[in-house]
């Protein structure tokens, strides 16, 4: 009699394995300009001036006078010695510098330079576009 078991026998077993890689779908080219402009710049600049004026004195003093200041003018004292039966100071001039100050606008072209970043999309024909998920017709 024949055997009530049945007996199977795996003829074809089918697996599935998954993996990635990389697609190229496009490239991008990034360059740089530099432009230059003149740009005339204003800025206020301060200037002071001396005037030395020589003023003869021609006294006779007993002690050194000391550097002193007359409002804008600063008095410094020339002193000589002269030899004769007695020693004294002869104050011979005095020299008096007188500041003044004055304002002017000064112009000065200068250089000023800027920088900017040009992007080009390069697309390969037949690749999909992922915008539209068209092919690109180029």
């Amino acid at each position: 009699m024949a055997s009530d078991r049945e007996e199977v026998v795996p003829l074809h077993e089918e697996t599935a394995s998954v993996g990635k890689r990389e697609v190229e779908r496009g490239r991008v080219r990034v360059t740089t300009r530099v432009t230059e402009h003149e740009e005339l710049v204003r800025q206020e600049l301060k200037r002071e001036d001396v005037e030395i004026v020589r003023v003869p004195v021609n006294r006779a003093i007993d002690v050194r006078p000391d550097i002193r200041q007359d409002g804008t003018t600063t008095i410094i004292p020339v002193v000589e010695e002269m030899l004769v039966v007695e020693r004294r100071l002869v104050l011979r001039e005095e020299i008096h510098l007188r500041k003044t100050t004055s304002t002017v606008q000064a112009e000065q072209p200068i250089t000023l330079r800027s920088e900017e970043a040009i992007v080009e999309v390069i697309d390969e024909p037949g690749v999909r576009d992922a915008r539209t998920d068209q092919p690109n017709e180029d």
